[in-house]
């Protein structure tokens, strides 16, 4: 066999020299090593190897396996491709700790790391099993403009940018367009970058993020929206515990099994629970962080791990909610991974006249969401959707303490290279 990867470690032990390879073959690290008198004309050459070494190697596994630190094999043919021109700006091999900024800086060099390689290759996993489920479940993947006219959720969120001679703006969402579609399509998804000019700088929040968002038409009722969210995570979850268990392990992460259905929250009722334990919530308001981390602790000394929050206040929601007939609650939901919003959807207005309403009320003017609103004069059926936040979902997966963490280039208040 042939593999391929870069020299993260160098040892030299009596005699015997051995050089740890971090692989793209594996999460593992592959430990060569070589003897003068077995590798005789390796040895010559592999002593001139510098730490940052790319290289490619032949070889099989040992058959006493002594490393602790990955697979041990025996080389028979290597080859050196591309030495480091200067030493490397951080440890690839784990041994000195690096501080957070110093990680962001250089994730690209520092994913030669099992670690960092295996939240990497977790994160892929969300995405393939996520476009699995939708294929088997009938949905039509679709990509649409990050380049928009006017903000899905509109406000100061928004990032301006200079189109020809018109203003624009980069996608908050893709909402608006992927509810469009479903004047022909009766199920959509894609898998999306988010744009948002927050201010925060908070340990779960990105001004670039990556979401699965997912529309589907005739739906009954806003259930039938958070039955496939909840089977989508529940799918994705059980899909990384089942086939990157190398990855969990490495990370010492003890792999989930999830099941359905997610427990279910009235907004009235959290209300109501967080009241109890002293927590400052109002009514016609969405919840702050802390309120949301304190829910978390609350579920979770019952065993939600994973619910979903109901019947939003239409005064803290997005104009296109469906409302209830007393127009003071939706038909919103998010949800929530101990502690933190993952996820948000619900059922949509597809009435014309009632969506021409909604953005009256929200201080918005129709004439702007004129290319929107066309697409519910032609036979719109009744639909909902959803958006679920990647990095939010790896974050609670692996325990990450801070979101950043769970994308190699971060772009945030700070952040605009690499």
């Amino acid at each position: 066999m042939r593999y391929c990867g870069w020299v993260v470690r160098k040892v030299q032990v009596g005699r015997v020299l051995i050089l740890e390879v971090s692989t793209s073959s594996s999460v593992r690290l592959s430990v060569l090593v070589f003897k003068p008198e077995r590798d005789r004309d390796l040895y010559a050459t592999v002593r001139d190897v510098d730490v940052g070494t790319a290289l490619c190697f032949e070889g099989f596994p040992a058959e006493e396996q002594k490393s602790k630190r990955g697979i041990e094999y025996v080389v028979e043919k290597l080859e050196i491709y591309a030495k480091p021109l200067e030493p490397l700006p951080v440890d690839t091999a784990g041994k000195t700790p690096v501080l957070l900024d110093t990680r962001l800086k250089y994730r690209w060099l520092l994913a030669r790391k099992p670690e960092e390689r295996a939240i990497v290759r977790i994160r892929s996993g969300i995405i393939k099993a996520a476009r699995e489920y939708f294929e088997a479940n009938g949905f039509t993947e679709i990509h649409t403009p990050k380049i928009v006219a006017a903000g899905a959720e509109g406000g100061a969120t928004l990032f301006k940018v200079q189109y020809f001679e018109n203003d624009a703006y980069l996608s908050q969402s893709p909402q608006l367009y992927k509810q469009m579609l479903i004047a022909s399509f009766e199920k959509v998804y894609e898998i999306t970058p988010y744009f948002r000019a927050e201010k925060f700088n908070t340990p779960r929040h990105l001004n670039e993020s990556w979401g699965i968002d997912a529309e589907q038409g005739f739906i009954s009722s806003v259930e039938d929206v958070m039955k496939t969210l909840e089977e989508l995570v529940a799918y994705i979850v059980n899909y990384v515990s089942k086939n990157y268990r190398e990855e969990l392990e490495e990370l010492g992460i003890q792999p989930l099994q999830l099941t359905t259905p997610f427990k279910r929250l009235k907004f009235t009722e959290v209300v109501d629970l967080l009241r109890n334990e002293g927590v400052d919530v109002r009514e016609n308001e969405d919840l702050s962080d802390y309120a949301e981390r304190k829910l978390g602790e609350i579920m979770s000394e019952k065993k939600h791990y994973l619910y979903f929050i109901v019947g939003f206040p239409w005064s803290s929601t997005a104009f296109y909610y469906m409302r209830e007939e007393d127009g003071i609650y939706t038909r919103k939901f998010d949800l929530d991974f101990k502690g933190l919003e993952i996820a948000s959807g619900g059922q949509r207005e597809h009435r014309y006249e009632k969506l021409v309403e909604a953005l009256k009320d929200k201080g918005l003017n129709p004439e702007n969401y004129s290319f929107y609103l066309e697409a519910f004069k032609y036979g719109m059926p009744p639909h909902g959707g959803f958006g679920l936040g990647i990095e939010r979902l790896l974050m609670k997966i692996l325990n990450l303490e801070n979101i950043r963490e769970a994308v190699l280039f971060v772009r945030d208040r700070t952040r605009l290279i690499p």
